[in-house]
């Protein structure tokens, strides 16, 4: 069954989203901008931003039984790929060998003007997610 796994706090209630879905022993995240909690895209530019979405990232994570070592795939989108060397230096500050499977596209835009980078990811679950999710089941088993 479809687990849907949420965060405090979640600003992604409005657009219907749910920040993670466990499904079994993995955890499909959503999209993480460098949004702050109140949902504003952080200021300090393109490496600021990078930060930021990877510590939304680890929170889903964790919310849903997960963590940065169990990342399987992770799917990077920028509006610039003149930040490619920021990208590998994020990947190398919040992941460690073996790195996941990676997929870095630029676009043409993410859903604010502002924000330059969203990372989706895939990840193994470890933990237990009791008290971090929604218990309505979505769905057939």
């Amino acid at each position: 069954m479809l687990e849907r796994i949420i965060t405090q706090p979640d600003n992604y209630e409005p657009f219907l989203l749910s920040q993670a879905i466990k499904f079994g022993k993995l955890l499909f995240v959503s999209g993480q901008a460098g949004a702050d909690d109140d949902g504003e895209i952080v200021a300090g530019g393109f490496r600021a931003q990078g930060e930021q979405a990877f510590a939304n990232l680890r929170r889903a994570l964790e919310a849903g039984g997960s963590g940065l070592a169990d990342v399987i795939k992770v799917t990077i989108f920028v509006t610039d790929m003149g930040n490619f060397k920021e990208v590998v230096a994020l990947r190398r500050q919040f992941f460690s060998a073996p790195y996941p499977a990676d997929t870095i596209a630029e676009i043409r835009a993410l859903y604010d003007p502002a924000a330059m980078i969203e990372i989706e990811a895939i990840a193994a679950i470890r933990h237990s997610t009791r008290g971090s999710r929604d218990m309505r089941k979505n769905g057939p088993a």
